[in-house]
C-alpha cells in the first residue's frame, strides 16, 4: 500500500493545489508559541517532546484502529493526508522564478532583492549569490520531498510526520535552546536520506566527479546535509564557476533536472521493492 500512497501523493502534488489546503500549521504553531514562551529554559528537550510526540501518538493510535478494518484500506486516506501534509511548504520553482528572470537580464541588484524576499538569502556578491540559490534549490528539493519519502517508505506515516514537525520546529522556534535541540535532531534525521540522495546524484549524474568530491567525507557526521547536497549536486552536474545571464539560469535548470531524475530513480527502486515483497 505504501507505494500506492506514494503514487497518489505525487499525482495530487502535480495535478492539483490541494496540498496547500492540507498543510495548515496554525494549530501546531499556536502550541509552539505557548510552549516556547515558557520560562523553563532548562528543559528544551522536554519542550521538543511535548511538541512532537503527542501528534505522533494520536496518528499511531488512529492507524492502529483502522489497520484491521477492510484489509487496511481505511487507513489509506490517512496515509495519503499525512504524507501530503509532511511534504515541504511553498513552491520551490515559483520562489526561484523572479530570481531567474533578474539573473537572466544580468540585473544583480534586482536578483539580490528577490533572493532575499523570496528565499531568505542575504545579499552578497553575484557569484556567491548564485551558489546560494543553487544550494537553496537542492536543499528545498531534498527536505521538501526526498527526506519525507525516505522516512515514509522506511517507517511509515508516523516517521514522515515526525520529520516534518522537527523541521518546522528547527525553522520556527524562537527560543535558541529549543531551536538548537531541534536542529540537532534534524541533523540526525537527515544523515542517512541525504547520503542516499547523494548516491542518487552520482548514479544519474557524473559518478566519478561525485566520488572524487565526497567519497572521503560521506560518513562525516559533522558535515551539514545542506552543504553535502550542494557539493554533490554541483559535482554531479559538472557545474563550473557561477556565470551571469542564461548560463547561470541553465545551471538551476540542470540541478532541477538532477532532482527529477533522482526522484524517478527512487520511485523505480520503490516499485521494485513493492513487487518483490
Amino acid at each position: 500500500m505504501s507505494f500506492l500512497v506514494l503514487l497518489l501523493a505525487l499525482l495530487v502534488e502535480k495535478l492539483s493545489g490541494v496540498r496547500h489546503r492540507i498543510q495548515r500549521d496554525g494549530l501546531w504553531f499556536t502550541l509552539l508559541a505557548r510552549i516556547d514562551s515558557g520560562t523553563d529554559a532548562g528543559a528544551p528537550w522536554l519542550r521538543l517532546i511535548l511538541l512532537v510526540l503527542p501528534p505522533l501518538l494520536v496518528l499511531a493510535l488512529v492507524l492502529l484502529i483502522l489497520q484491521p478494518l477492510a484489509y487496511g484500506w481505511l487507513a489509506l486516506p490517512v496515509h495519503l493526508l499525512v504524507l501530503i501534509y509532511s511534504l515541504g511548504r511553498g513552491d520551490v520553482q515559483k520562489s526561484c522564478g523572479p530570481f531567474r528572470d533578474a539573473w537572466r537580464r544580468g540585473d544583480a541588484v534586482a536578483a539580490e532583492l528577490v533572493a532575499e524576499r523570496d528565499m531568505g538569502i542575504e545579499a552578497c556578491e553575484p557569484g556567491s549569490l548564485l551558489r546560494r540559490v543553487q544550494r537553496y534549490l537542492l536543499w528545498q528539493g531534498y527536505q521538501g520531498f526526498f527526506a519525507v519519502i525516505f522516512w515514509y517508505a522506511l517507517l511509515g506515516p508516523v516517521a514522515a510526520l515526525g520529520y516534518r514537525l522537527v523541521a518546522l520546529l528547527a525553522e520556527q522556534a524562537q527560543g535558541p535552546a529549543l531551536r538548537e535541540r531541534a536542529v540537532q535532531l534534524r541533523h540526525g534525521l537527515d544523515f542517512v536520506p541525504a547520503r542516499v540522495l547523494v548516491a542518487s546524484f552520482a548514479l544519474v549524474g557524473n559518478f566519478i566527479a561525485v566520488s572524487r568530491e565526497l567519497l572521503h567525507e560521506l560518513l562525516n557526521w559533522n558535515l551539514p546535509a545542506e552543504q553535502l547536497l550542494e557539493r554533490a549536486g554541483r559535482a554531479a552536474g559538472d557545474l563550473g564557476e557561477p556565470l551571469v545571464g542564461d548560463p547561470g539560469v541553465a545551471s538551476l535548470d540542470l540541478l532541477w533536472q538532477l532532482l527529477v531524475r533522482s526522484a524517478v530513480l527512487w520511485y523505480a527502486a520503490l516499485a521494485i521493492r513493492a513487487l518483490l515483497l
